[in-house]
């Protein structure tokens, strides 16, 4: 269209994560050991598909508290839109914990990795609506560090659309 500016170097997503990381147990009056937090992810194809269906109301499966899901692995493989799942020998997928909360064009899903869930190297998550299966949001890859057995982790995912 004659006229018409292409916007460059916009994005209208912004995730960030954050990652807390407990050795002693969880709670109002526990101090995590260690806390990560980076920005950054892909959308998948689709999860794009999925949200578009589920935003007009024509079918698919909500990301919510009962389907919604955030999954880690074991790969350092670069995200690419076409991947339909972690990548990683080793993955575990968590139920979110809290309600997937919207609030000022933000979206936040959390959930907690407790002693015996992903106890593994991390350096993928994503953002899942099944527990197996199902489609996969997005996907992020750094490297996050060995959660040990007994330890708890937990994983929150920020995502601003403005």
């Amino acid at each position: 269209m004659a006229g018409m500016k292409k916007r460059t170097g916009f994005s209208p997503w912004k995730p960030h994560y954050k990652l807390e990381k407990y050795s002693k147990g969880v709670g109002p009056d526990v101090a995590p050991d260690e806390v990560i937090e980076w920005d950054g992810n892909m959308m998948m194809n689709a999860g794009i598909n999925a949200m578009l269906l589920l935003l007009v109301g024509t079918g698919g499966t909500d990301f919510d508290q009962n389907n919604g899901y955030l999954g880690v692995g074991n790969s350092s493989t670069p995200a690419a839109n076409t991947q339909t799942d972690l990548i990683g020998t080793s993955t575990a997928r968590v139920q979110i914990t809290a309600l997937a909360t919207i609030a000022l064009e933000t979206l936040t899903f959390v959930a907690s990795f407790g002693a015996a869930a992903g106890n593994f190297t991390w350096e993928e998550v994503g953002i899942f609506n099944g527990p197996s299966g199902g489609t996969m949001l997005t996907r992020s890859v750094s490297a996050l560090g060995t959660k040990a057995a007994g330890a708890t982790w937990v994983l929150t995912i920020t995502l601003t659309i403005s």
